[in-house]
C-alpha cells in the first residue's frame, strides 16, 4: 500500500502545534502508511516533518511589521508554490497563517492543481471581513474549525466545513502540578506566584517587554514576595531572556508545554498577550489580565474592520468583559499594574474568572475525541471523497476512450 503523502503549511508557533498533533493522529489512523512534506516548526519536526525552511521566516503580524521582510516571504511563497508542484500530494493542509497560506493555495488552483486543498482554523469572518467566507470558497475544498458556531457562516457560501474542537482542551494546560513546579526551581510555597507571557512572534514580544517589565516595577513594592515566571519559546527565548534580566522581581524563564502548565498550577494569576495561551490560562483556571500592543498604522487599519468588541476568545464566547483586556493606548504599566493588582489581592476577582470558564470549556470541544483527531478523520474523508470522484470522473473519459 503506497502512503498518503500529506503536505502541510504552518507559520506560527500555534499553528505549529496544530501540525504536530494532526500529524500525530493521522499517523495513528493510517497505521503508520502516511508520510508528510512542508513547512512547520519543532512540535512538527517531532513529527518527521523535514521543513522546507525556518517557519519563523512566516511568523509576522501586521502591515508595519511585514513589509521590511516582505521579499524573504515572497521568496518563501515561491519556494512553497513550487514544492507542491512538483510533489502533488494527497492533500494540503494549511494551519492558519492566512495571508501566506491562502497565496499558496490561489497559486495552486491557478496552476491547475487538483489535489484537496484544506484549511485548519477557520478565518475569524464573525469579527471582521465577513466577505473572506465566499472569496476563500473560491478556492478551498474544506475548512477545520475550532469553534461550534463557526461552520454556518462558510456553508452558507457552498464551503464544506467541519467543527472538530479548539486544540487548547487537549494540551494539558488543566493537569499542571503546582508544588512539582516550586520544587523544581526553588520557589517557597507560599510566594505569589505569577506567570508573565509576552508572546511568541518577534513583533510581540519587543513591544510587550518594556511594558511589563515597567508593570512588575510597580507591583514589586506591593508584593515584596513576588516570584515571576515567564514560558516562552524557541524563536524569541532569547530576546526574553535578555529581557528579564533587568526586571526587578525574580525572574523564571523556561521552555516546554510542560513546565509551562506547571507553572499555570502554581500560579496566582498572570499577564499574557492576546492569543492562545488566553485559552490555555482559562482552562487551566489561572485568572489573568490580557493585553496587547501593535503598530499604530496596523492598528488604525484593522479597527476599522473588526466586528466584535472583545479580543479575547474567552470574553467574546461569553459576551461580556470577564477577562480584562488592556489594548493599545490602554496597555500602560499603571492600568496593566492595577488590574493585576487586584487579582492578587481580591480572592473574589480571581473567583469570579475561575467560575466563569467551565461553560467556556465545554464550547470548546472538550470531550471525549481530541479535536486532533476529529481534524484527522475530516483530512481522511477530504482525500477519501477526492478518490471517488475521481475515478467517477475518469470512468466515462475511459468508456469514450
Amino acid at each position: 500500500m503506497k502512503p498518503l503523502l500529506i503536505f502541510l503549511i504552518a507559520g506560527e508557533p500555534s499553528g505549529d502545534v496544530l501540525g504536530g498533533r494532526l500529524m500525530a493522529a493521522l499517523r495513528e489512523a493510517m497505521e503508520g502508511h502516511v508520510e508528510f512534506a512542508g513547512v512547520g516548526g519543532p512540535r512538527m519536526t517531532e513529527q518527521g516533518l523535514q521543513s522546507l525552511f525556518p517557519m519563523e521566516d512566516l511568523a509576522l503580524f501586521g502591515l508595519a511589521e511585514l513589509l521590511p521582510r516582505l521579499p524573504t516571504v515572497l521568496k518563501r511563497l515561491d519556494q512553497t508554490t513550487k514544492a507542491l508542484l512538483e510533489r502533488t500530494p494527497d492533500a494540503v493542509v494549511s494551519i492558519d497563517a492566512p495571508d501566506f497560506c491562502f497565496r499558496v493555495e490561489q497559486r495552486l488552483r491557478s496552476a491547475g492543481a487538483r489535489m484537496p486543498l484544506i484549511h485548519y482554523v477557520a478565518p475569524t469572518v464573525w469579527a471582521w471581513r465577513p466577505g473572506r467566507a465566499r472569496k476563500v470558497a473560491k478556492f478551498l475544498d474544506h475548512l477545520l474549525a475550532l469553534l461550534p458556531f463557526e461552520p454556518p457562516y462558510f456553508e452558507a457560501v457552498g464551503l464544506p466545513c467541519t467543527f472538530v474542537g479548539h486544540p487548547v482542551v487537549e494540551s494539558g494546560a488543566d493537569a499542571g502540578d503546582g508544588e512539582r513546579f516550586r520544587r523544581r526551581h526553588g520557589i517557597r510555597p507560599d510566594a505569589t506566584v505569577l506567570t508573565v507571557l509576552p508572546g511568541s512572534r518577534r513583533s510581540e514580544v519587543t513591544k510587550l517587554l518594556p511594558d511589563f517589565g515597567a508593570t512588575l516595577e510597580i507591583l514589586a513594592s506591593r508584593y515584596p514576595d513576588l516570584q515571576v515566571v515567564v514560558p516562552t519559546v524557541p524563536g524569541v527565548a532569547e530576546t526574553v531572556a535578555e529581557a528579564v534580566q533587568a526586571w526587578p522581581v525574580p525572574a523564571i524563564t523556561i521552555l516546554g508545554d510542560a513546565d509551562k502548565y506547571d507553572a499555570f498550577a502554581a500560579s496566582t494569576a498572570a499577564l499574557a498577550a492576546s492569543g492562545t495561551v488566553a485559552l490555555e490560562l482559562a482552562l487551566a483556571r489561572v485568572p489573568a489580565v490580557i493585553a496587547y500592543r501593535i503598530h499604530p498604522l496596523s492598528h488604525a487599519l484593522y479597527r476599522r474592520f473588526i466586528r466584535v468588541r472583545y479580543v479575547n476568545l474567552v470574553n467574546i464566547m461569553l459576551d461580556r468583559p470577564l477577562v480584562p483586556e488592556l489594548l493599545q493606548q490602554d496597555c500602560t504599566p499603571d492600568r496593566l499594574a492595577l488590574a493585576v493588582d487586584r487579582l492578587l489581592n481580591e480572592p473574589s476577582a480571581r473567583q469570579e474568572q475561575i467560575d466563569g470558564v467551565t461553560e467556556v470549556a465545554r464550547w470548546l470541544g472538550q470531550g471525549d475525541v481530541p479535536p486532533s483527531r476529529r481534524a484527522a478523520e475530516a483530512v481522511l474523508n477530504v482525500i477519501t471523497k477526492r478518490v471517488i470522484a475521481d475515478r467517477q470522473r475518469q470512468g466515462p473519459e475511459r468508456s469514450r476512450g
